[in-house]
């Protein structure tokens, strides 16, 4: 069998918003080598805002392109990015802010904290651990680039929470009573909606932020995936997710939305779409009738032994064989998933894939594999081009996914409250703000803009 399911065996694409490394490098405590490898070009130090009194430069700018470049699989190409650069310039002055006023509220973030995050998307992408790290700085880009993006994230939703008190635990009545709703509605279609939201502060330029997200919407179409561009240029709070908003019904949507999702199949990303604050654009993942999804769930372990290079099935090579062989002594030995997990140790895969979908695997014939496989016991082993796997089923369980939990309703409701707090506090902020645009990415013809 020479495919696998992808959640079993990753392809280690660049397709990811952001990796772990084990030691997070600060804003400007770059290694030498990585800041020689980043010289400033001349002029791209230039100053091209001051927010508050901080600077930001080209530079920041342009490293901003080339990790947008990079990780949605425009390297090598950077200038097609260049076009954007207006709205990045835009993008990293409300990050400033928000930066700004986590730490003015004392709000902590560790390296510790933001290497976790790192861990978790690595882990949702199957990655193994800093290889993009490698590719950040193969790219002459800085990792702490990444990091910082980050750091503001995690800060401003942290802040947000700080902010709510209270409010950001929802009582219990409340949730009773969206139980109560969401019980009546069973049957009614729900939807799976990633968002990418771009807000329009100035009217004047509501033109100019349209055109930039028409122009994500092309490249998300040309194939640049869509948690990338969202982790990228998405304000709203689902950001640091991909812009994954989960399973919404209809009115949980603004209306507009609303419109296109009861429309649009499985698979498809909407045009640009004007909606109070600013522009919106929505991929629909999945649909479903609210409450009734039955799914059976499997929980799996996986080794994986690589082969030295690329199988030629018709001339396997003797480390190849040896490589089988091993495999092949590991499905006959292996007495349950703990003692999977010792096997995989060391492997350039993780042990475990995570709950698999028994109906969404594919091909059908792994599918089938899997469905027949009795739990504890070790599959034959499996051969594709770039190595062996050898899988257990630990537990089969059939589950509504669709039935709602008090947990789901609250997490709801706090999402919510924190997302319109976010787009007000950064309205505010950015009145209150003090930021001089000296020298904005545009044409030499345009004008020069202040604000404060």
């Amino acid at each position: 069998m020479a495919m696998m399911h992808p959640r079993l065996l990753p392809l280690l694409a660049l397709g990811v918003a952001f990796a772990a490394t084990p030691a997070l490098a600060q804003r400007g405590s770059a290694s030498p080598a990585v800041a020689q490898a980043q010289a400033p070009s001349a002029g791209s130090n230039r100053i091209l805002a001051v927010v508050n009194g901080d600077v930001i430069s080209r530079s920041d700018v342009q490293s901003r392109r080339r990790l947008f470049a990079l990780t949605s699989g425009l390297r090598g190409t950077e200038g097609a990015a260049e076009g954007m650069d207006a709205q990045i310039l835009r993008l990293l002055v409300d990050e400033r802010l928000r930066l700004q006023e986590v730490n003015r509220r004392r709000i902590a973030v560790t390296d510790e904290e933001i290497a976790e995050a790192m861990r978790e998307i690595e882990a949702r992408n199957g990655m193994p651990s800093g290889r993009l790290v490698g590719e950040l700085r193969r790219a002459n880009i800085e990792p702490r680039v990444m990091y910082d993006q980050v750091r503001v994230q995690i800060g401003w939703s942290r802040l947000l929470r700080a902010l709510l008190g209270p409010q950001a635990q929802p009582a219990d009545s409340e949730v009773q009573e969206a139980l109560n709703a969401a019980r009546a509605r069973i049957g009614e279609p729900e939807f799976l909606v990633s968002e990418i939201f771009i807000p329009v502060d100035d009217p004047a330029k509501t033109a100019e932020t349209q055109a930039f997200v028409e122009d994500v919407v092309g490249r998300l179409r040309r194939g640049l995936p869509f948690p990338v561009a969202a982790t990228q240029f998405s304000q709203a709070q689902t950001a640091l997710q991909g812009g994954d908003l989960g399973w919404v019904k209809a009115d949980q949507l603004d209306p507009a939305i609303t419109r296109l999702v009861t429309q649009m199949p499985p698979g498809a990303v909407s045009n640009a779409v004007r909606v109070p604050g600013g522009w919106q654009i929505v991929a629909l993942r999945q649909r479903r009738e609210s409450g009734r999804d039955n799914a059976t769930i499997l929980s799996a372990r996986q080794v994986f032994t690589p082969f030295p290079t690329p199988l030629n099935p018709q001339f396997p090579t003797p480390q190849q064989i040896q490589v089988v062989e091993r495999a092949r002594a590991l499905s006959g030995s292996a007495r349950g998933c703990d003692a999977m997990e010792a096997a995989a140790r060391g492997s350039p895969r993780p042990a475990d894939p995570g709950p698999i979908r028994l109906e969404q695997v594919n091909p059908p014939e792994f599918r089938q594999l899997l469905s027949g496989l009795a739990p504890g016991r070790a599959s034959e082993p499996i051969i594709a081009p770039e190595g062996v796997i050898v899988i257990m089923v630990c537990s089969r369980e059939s589950r509504n996914l669709a039935e709602i939990t008090p947990e789901q309703v609250r997490g709801q409701l706090l999402r919510d409250r924190v997302e319109l707090l976010s787009r007000q506090l950064q309205r505010d902020l950015r009145r209150r703000a003090q930021v001089e645009m000296r020298d904005t990415p545009r044409p030499a013809s345009a004008p020069a803009e202040r604000r404060g």
